[in-house]
């Protein structure tokens, strides 16, 4: 029987992070949460995590939540020093393309210097360690859209067989418009290689397209499948911006993303990058995703086409899984889109039950 490991999970009230507390609760370990709901702070209301905090309270046995800032160094010392950890995910960020233009700042802090204040002290408490950083395919910026594209009537996709599985980690991250969203996650992307490869930690590095799955709270800048749930379901009007609509990402549930980083866990490879999405299977259109999502619900959205796309935006991103299928044989994705749509669906109209609103 394995000794329990003692787990860190930042964001731990996120779509990522709480489905990690409860994937190495389940396990035996101790989980530490980091959550400080910031979500609210960068989209009000809407996207409040608490209602995930107490539901996570609620399922699991050896869960601990902690009310910490990532930016803050001493509070993020004094957690390493009270703590032996043998994994770290960290998954807390400001996780909005359009947001991060409003609070520059603010951005630049939470998700580049809270990702090099929790690898220092890992390096200097927990050297040994599993660190996992969730980093993002806009550290690419607007490069994949130098892939050759074909129009198709309610989809663009890649023009050449070479790219039918999509992109791949050798897509460059530099000298394109990535937001500066793109550009805070980049840095943090980079500084997490370096710690893996300067100093030959455990540092893996995720990027992730579309991440999904029940647990979201999404809102208009962030969560693409969960706020188009949501906004079908309540009525709330929909904008779809630039593009015809038909700019495609592929989706990847929570549960997928996480049973990866668990392989990553077992069996880490410092300084390794990998594209986490949905892959081609699970890669939808938006276009696509509106007449599959009125279709399950019997709701037609409110919606309205804005002609402007957002500044850096991918036309059609697909993750290309094979490198991490490669080294980790034994992971695949268990959710098809169907499914994942589904259980969404069902969710929120059970929070909707629930609390009598979305």
């Amino acid at each position: 029987m394995m000794k329990p490991k003692t787990v860190l999970v930042t964001g731990s009230s996120g779509l990522i992070g709480s489905e990690a507390v409860q994937h190495f609760d389940r396990e035996g370990d101790l989980v530490i949460g980091v959550d400080n709901n910031m979500r609210r702070e960068f989209f009000g209301p809407a996207g409040d995590t608490l209602w995930c905090l107490e539901r996570l309270k609620r399922v699991t046995k050896r869960f601990k939540h902690l009310d910490v800032d990532i930016r803050d160094h001493r509070r993020i010392e004094d957690l390493f020093r009270s703590n032996r950890f043998d994994l770290i995910i960290h998954c807390a960020a400001q996780p909005s393309h359009d947001k991060a233009r409003d609070i520059p700042l603010v951005d630049f802090e939470v998700n580049a210097l809270g990702t090099v204040n929790l690898l220092e002290a890992t390096r200097q408490h927990c050297p040994e360690a599993v660190f996992l950083l969730m980093s993002t395919n806009k550290v690419y910026g607007d490069s994949p859209n130098e892939i050759p594209l074909v129009e198709l009537d309610t989809r663009y996709d890649y023009l050449r067989q070479e790219d039918y599985s999509g992109v791949k980690e050798a897509c460059r991250i530099d000298r394109s418009l990535h937001s500066l969203f793109g550009v805070s996650k980049a840095a943090a992307d980079l500084m997490a290689q370096e710690y893996g490869r300067y100093f030959g930690m455990n540092v893996g590095i995720f990027r992730g397209g579309c991440l999904t799955g029940p647990s979201h709270s999404g809102v208009e800048l962030h969560g693409f499948l969960s706020y188009l749930v949501k906004a079908t379901l309540n009525g709330f009007p929909y904008s779809v911006f630039g593009y015809k609509g038909k700019q495609v990402r592929d989706n990847i549930h929570s549960c997928d993303v996480v049973s990866a980083m668990a392989e990553f866990a077992a069996n880490p490879r410092p300084g390794e990058v990998y594209n986490m999405g949905g892959g081609r299977d699970n890669s939808i259109s938006v276009l696509e995703a509106i007449e599959r999502i009125e279709h399950m619900t019997g709701k037609k959205l409110v919606w309205k086409y804005v002609e402007e796309s957002r500044k850096g935006d991918h036309i059609c991103y697909i993750s290309d899984l094979s490198k991490f299928k490669s080294h980790y044989p034994r992971w695949q994705i268990t959710r098809g889109l169907d499914s994942i749509l589904e259980e969404m669906v069902g969710a929120r109209k059970s929070r909707h039950a629930a609390v009598g609103c979305c």
